[in-house]
């Protein structure tokens, strides 16, 4: 199991970035993620810290593929892959109803047709087979309801790479499958290693549907693993809390929030209804106190060394491959280093 680092929002924390990235390229860390909502991009930040790294590869986790068509995110791309001598890795997503439709103004529509569509386009352009054409529900390439100029283009520049390995943000049942299908990674979000078997039907089908041998063997699972070193194991699950909270509470509504969802899935319906009435109602601290120990415990790491240390063993044998660190210690860095070799 490899470990990445995910910096997450850029300027949401008073934090050195650029010496976190460093660190992790020193040690040897496989990967460097960013982040976007609605506040700072993925790209931005990705490619600042690509400057200031020589061997670590980097990442989006994730950019939102309603924000871009997908030929701008193909260009991107290229063009990062280009300048970092073949260290980027695409992680795209389809984001949430609240943040497409309330901040991009777009439809959220059908986000596994979307991405089914998003990533054809995005291998189409980067192979440069032959000029781009793609009609279907979500992208109509080249438009027909425009002035009727337009006309198939083919990529000037030659990608470093013809196959830039694009990962997939999942969280549902059809999206985990579909990522599996035509994806050469998944970035899922508050993993349990203890809940392995819930996700494997998913993927399996999704591995059935590629065919050619594709298999968990060959496929990165690469979850952004929360973290909190310490000696105190409570203060350290509540400064996992409020992040769970805000997620399962309020990143959505009350009949469409994909994070309330995991966590009924994981067998917490109970606190999980308890976590979003409080939200929803403005009540944030109890919303973070109802948040179960248990739940920190299952999708994070807290606690001291030895702790950790212990609780690593799940990770290792769950069957993911890579461990993208969420945290803005460097010492962390260092000892999860250490407890990786």
């Amino acid at each position: 199991m490899r470990l990445g680092l995910n910096v997450g929002y850029w300027g949401s924390t008073p934090v050195d970035n650029v010496a976190l990235a460093q660190e992790a390229d020193r040690l040897g860390f496989h990967s460097l993620w960013t982040a976007e909502a609605y506040g700072s991009d993925a790209v931005s930040p990705l490619v600042w810290l690509a400057a200031k790294t020589e061997k670590i590869k980097v990442g989006t986790a994730i950019m939102q593929m309603t924000a871009r068509v997908p030929a701008m995110t193909a260009m991107t791309a290229a063009t990062i892959d280009l300048l970092t001598g073949g260290r980027m890795l695409l992680g795209i997503g389809a984001s949430g109803p609240q943040v497409v439709e309330g901040w991009h103004g777009l439809p959220y529509g059908k986000p596994v047709t979307r991405a089914r569509e998003y990533v054809d386009i995005l291998r189409k352009v980067w192979k440069r087979e032959e000029p781009l054409e793609h009609h279907g529900e979500h992208y109509d390439i080249p438009t027909s309801g425009g002035s009727g100029l337009g006309k198939p283009l083919k990529l000037i520049i030659h990608p470093m790479r013809s196959s830039i390995p694009i990962y997939l943000a999942a969280v549902g049942p059809k999206n985990v499958a579909l990522a599996a299908e035509i994806a050469d990674g998944w970035l899922p979000v508050f993993f349990s290693p203890d809940r392995m078997d819930i996700y494997n039907e998913w993927l399996d089908e999704g591995f059935t549907k590629a065919g050619g041998g594709k298999n968990i063997a060959n496929f990165d699972i690469a979850p952004t693993v929360s973290i909190a070193m310490g000696d105190d194991i409570d203060s350290c699950r509540n400064n996992i809390k409020p992040f769970l909270a805000l997620y399962i509470g309020g990143m959505g509504a009350r009949e469409k929030n994909f994070y309330f969802n995991i966590a009924c899935r994981y067998g917490y319906e109970d606190a999980a209804n308890r976590i979003q009435d409080f939200y929803l109602a403005g009540k944030k601290m109890e919303a973070v106190m109802a948040v179960p120990d248990a739940l920190v415990d299952e999708v994070a790491l807290c606690g001291p060394r030895e702790r950790i240390k212990e609780r690593l063993e799940a990770w290792k044998a769950s069957g993911i491959t890579t461990m993208i660190c969420g945290t803005s210690d460097i010492n962390t860095l260092r000892v999860m280093a250490e407890l990786t070799q």
